[in-house]
């Protein structure tokens, strides 16, 4: 497994497409909003970001970094030139499913996800679903041509179940791309004890993580390759990238790219920790945005050289074969 501190330049490019399938539809409830200490989330319980416009405005800045770092690629799986079918699953804001169908207008691309926050105004080949893509999937099997899935962190109860899904519904000769974020804040220029602020920012988190069913942890010890691998897809690539936090790095492309990292980071932490802390793990509300305050101050300050590793994999269903008749 390669590990890389350099922008991912050396990859192969993308495609598009897809259908009009629907997973198992949710009722209109979905389009009401819980309000929380000033933020607004989904009425789905266990999902614990924030779906309002600081967060949705931070999601985009994630994709704008990542866009970056892969020199502008929206998928480093070999897909070829005009995959046919394409499902972004937890399409978010939907920014990456638009770009997709930007890119490939003869493409059609179904983007899922349990909140509304999509734009109205989108490309003629995009369509929006707003479904749970934990429930089962009611699309077509060995449908898509691709199947895209990033930045679910603590967004997934059944990793194994989730993975058989894509299996089940790529067509034999189609890819599998998962990215996702180890939460694990790093230092280039100090050593982390037990009581630095990323350290005890992370093992809260995770903790919380582990109470709703949800771990971050899926990424440890090539989890999101084991997953894949045990879906039934062939692993092609994996790989942990080096992602600086801030703008503190020398090389021009990773200073822009890490500041608008920051820049995600800063916008998302109150979403990250207010519903995890205090609902889940039951801090005062003052005690988290204190500590929403002091990791906010840790990852701005350039002297800690924060990063963390993003994970990438990528898979391929093998072709159908002829099975051999039994004796």
């Amino acid at each position: 497994m390669a590990l890389s501190f350099e922008r991912a330049d050396n990859i192969d490019a993308f495609g598009a497409s897809v259908s009009t399938s629907s997973t198992a539809s949710l009722t209109d409830s979905v389009r009401e909003y819980r309000l929380l200490h000033g933020r607004t989330y989904s009425q789905k319980t266990e999902y614990w970001a924030p779906n309002d416009n600081k967060q949705t405005e931070a999601l985009d800045f994630n994709h704008f970094w990542q866009l970056d770092y892969f020199g502008g690629r929206l998928t480093m799986a070999p897909i070829g030139d005009s995959p046919h079918h394409v499902l972004d699953v937890g399409t978010g804001t939907g920014i990456w499913a638009i770009d997709f169908a930007d890119t490939y207008p003869s493409a059609e691309v179904i983007g899922v996800d349990i909140s509304p926050i999509q734009p109205s105004w989108i490309p003629p080949n995009v369509k929006f679903q707003i479904d749970d893509f934990e429930l089962d999937w009611t699309f077509r099997e060995n449908f898509f041509d691709f199947v895209h899935i990033r930045n679910l962190e603590a967004a997934v109860a059944d990793w194994p179940k989730l993975y058989s899904q894509a299996f089940t519904h790529t067509k034999p000769g189609g890819y599998i791309e998962v990215k996702q974020i180890d939460i694990k804040t790093r230092s280039q220029t100090i050593e982390l004890t037990y009581d630095h602020i990323f350290s005890r920012w992370y093992k809260n988190i995770s903790e919380a993580t582990e109470k709703i069913g949800k771990s971050v942890k899926n990424v440890d010890d090539h989890g999101l390759a084991k997953g894949v691998k045990d879906a039934g897809f062939v692993v092609e690539e994996e790989k942990v990238y080096r992602v600086p936090i801030g703008g503190w790095s020398k090389d021009a492309t990773l200073k822009e790219l890490g500041a608008l990292n920051l820049e995600f980071n800063d916008q998302s932490l109150e979403g990250f920790g207010l519903y995890l802390l205090k609902e889940v793990l039951g801090w005062e509300y003052v005690e988290v945005m204190v500590f929403v305050s002091e990791m906010r101050q840790a990852l701005r300050d350039p002297k800690n050289q924060a990063y963390y590793n993003l994970h990438l994999v990528y898979g391929r269903k093998p072709e159908e074969t002829q099975e051999t008749p039994a004796a």
